[in-house]
């Protein structure tokens, strides 16, 4: 399958469940600064959703552009992948409103070490169906990145359920810029 068509796909479904999150957003009960105050951590919950799937798409937009052709295994963990991304707008939510719960967390946290683990197997999987594409090969050569990611969430889930459960979240966002610092350097 042309990669094109996959792409639009994987754009559209982001599309939605950033919809879906946004609408989660609770309204101000009235035009306070108050009320405002009153809905700040599931605006700020809702931020750091928008950045995790900003960078999901960032990260396969820049991968699928040295992508020629992609197969059905490639295509099934993507969508493994989106499944579980899609679940943000709930897991979102069920943090904002237990914010100091660390199953609330752990979730949030899972769905980030859940989508890492699968965008390994999704670049093992690229490489093996797109063999001859000397540009795909060398830029995923080693998951380095998405390993050191994987490592620093592990580290937030060991701080979060022994001292402070949003840590998970922080870590798991704090992964993110890791994982563009890593790749920018790599890649020089």
């Amino acid at each position: 399958m042309n990669s094109e068509r996959f792409e639009a796909l994987i754009d559209a479904i982001l599309a939605i469940i950033l919809t879906i999150i946004v609408l989660e957003i609770p309204m101000a009960v009235d035009g306070s600064w108050n009320a405002l105050f009153e809905v700040r951590l599931d605006f700020i919950i809702y931020a750091l959703s928008f950045l995790v799937i900003f960078n999901y798409w960032n990260y396969n937009n820049n991968l699928f552009s040295i992508v020629n052709k992609v197969n059905r295994e490639v295509i099934w963990l993507t969508a493994i992948s989106l499944f579980i991304l899609s679940l943000l707008p709930y897991l979102t939510i069920f943090v904002a409103e237990n914010f100091n719960s660390f199953i609330a967390h752990a979730a949030y946290g899972l769905d980030f070490v859940s989508t890492a683990i699968i965008s390994i197997l999704i670049s093992n999987a690229l490489k093996n169906s797109d063999r001859g594409n000397i540009a795909l090969q060398v830029a995923l050569k080693d998951n380095k990145s998405l390993y050191c990611m994987l490592a620093l969430m592990l580290v937030g889930f060991i701080i979060g359920y022994f001292l402070y459960p949003p840590a998970i979240t922080l870590f798991c966002l704090i992964s993110i810029p890791l994982l563009w610092i890593i790749d920018k350097y790599r890649f020089r």
